[in-house]
């Protein structure tokens, strides 16, 4: 996240926190192996663009359904396990999906690890409860670094298991995550301290709680500003790979490539570009100037089908994308009140999730390979509509502040 700090004197060292920023690291690995695949992958299940989007959805409706369930299951019962639960849900999840043989199983794969996908929110939860809030955007600023991390190394190592099978890459994100549940299980300690009461409706879907969360003081706003920016980045990461392959004429390699560029960038922009927008910039100004070039960047893509126009524009989108999605959580965790962090991130990751079922889901109704030009059609939907949310968030932006 901002990850300038890092430098700083005041660095945490608490032991805890750096076995959850080093389980950030494995999940985002088990994670970003799968995504330069998943598209191509169904299409090996002879599915068309709008069924490979409901490949996208299916996970993410799950993991928006659950993941407010897990997020107060962890006030009440703890961290560890909840973060094992999960962990252990995607081991078995995408060991099935790599094993496949039909599309249905393929499903049933993509709900399963959904359903247990509360991971990151926990992860969170748990930075919330061992960091003090002087210190919280740099502790989530070294997490959002390793979470960086991965996304260069899991697409390389994707990359070198495509020519074996594009299962492989699912099989390796299982192993990636049971390493992940064997740390969390051997080497975490319990975070929470003051653990909240039962409640009867534990259970249930969280869907009033959905609701309420958006009349949370400060909070809310910056919900509906994650909603709507996860939904115009989504539609985007998934029209662009048909994008890629179809008009530009690449293969899964050079996409595969193309999303280690995208990691790389980011870590470098998290890890060193990051402090000189920071000595005259906000972190409201950041996430600003970030949407800014985000949507300008995604109107720009189509307007010319040449592999290295694509690329140019897509390397200075990628600069400043990294910060997008960091900053505004960073914002979440100072803006929530001390004994609210599980449930404002939980909240958040559930509507970044609803979020990226929408959009893939938007996308691929756009989208009809039989009209190649349909591409296209979702790349400048997907900028249009981030302008849209980048003006949103400049007219809120006295709802929401970073008092300490």
């Amino acid at each position: 996240m901002l990850i300038a700090i890092v430098t700083s004197p005041s660095l945490p060292m608490d032991r805890k926190f750096w076995i959850i920023a080093l389980v950030a690291f494995i999940n985002s690995m088990s994670l970003t192996i799968l995504i330069p695949i998943i598209y191509l992958y169904g299409k090996q299940f002879h599915l068309n663009d709008f069924q490979t989007s409901l490949l996208f959805a299916i996970y993410s409706i799950t993991q928006f359904l659950s993941t407010p369930v897990i997020g107060k299951l962890s006030d009440i019962y703890g961290r560890k396990p909840l973060l094992i639960i999960s962990l252990a849900g995607t081991v078995i999840a995408n060991f099935i999906a790599g094993t496949a043989t039909t599309a249905v199983v393929l499903f049933l794969a993509r709900f399963l690890d959904g359903i247990t996908g509360g991971n990151n929110s926990v992860a969170q939860a748990v930075l919330s409860d061992v960091i003090p809030r002087e210190q919280r955007a740099q502790a989530f600023g070294i997490f959002g670094a390793a979470f960086g991390l991965g996304f260069v190394i899991g697409p390389a190592i994707s990359l070198v298991l495509q020519p074996i099978s594009l299962g492989a890459s699912f099989l390796a994100s299982s192993a990636i995550a049971a390493v992940g549940l064997i740390v969390t299980m051997v080497f975490l300690p319990e975070t929470l301290v003051n653990k909240a009461e039962k409640m009867q409706n534990i259970f249930d879907l969280g869907l009033e709680t959905l609701i309420t969360g958006l009349t949370m003081p400060r909070v809310g706003i910056l919900l509906i500003i994650n909603f709507c920016i996860g939904t115009t980045f989504t539609i985007f990461t998934y029209a662009f790979q048909p994008y890629f392959i179809y008009i530009l004429h690449q293969n899964s390699q050079s996409l595969t490539l193309l999303f280690v560029t995208f990691g790389i960038l980011g870590l470098i922009m998290q890890t060193v570009g990051i402090k000189f927008l920071m000595r005259s910039l906000s972190i409201i100004r950041i996430l600003f100037l970030s949407l800014l070039v985000r949507g300008v960047s995604f109107l720009f893509m189509p307007v010319w089908a040449n592999v290295t126009y694509f690329v140019a524009i897509a390397v200075i989108f990628s600069i400043f994308n990294s910060l997008v999605q960091p900053t505004i959580t960073t914002l979440i965790s100072l803006n929530a009140k001390a004994e609210e962090q599980g449930i404002a991130l939980g909240l958040n990751a559930s509507y970044l999730s609803i979020s990226n079922a929408v959009g893939p889901v938007i996308a691929g109704m756009l989208m009809n390979q039989a009209h190649p030009e349909t591409y296209s059609h979702s790349l400048y939907v997907s900028g249009g509509l981030t302008l849209m949310v980048f003006l949103f968030a400049v007219w809120t932006r006295d709802r929401y502040n970073v008092s300490n």
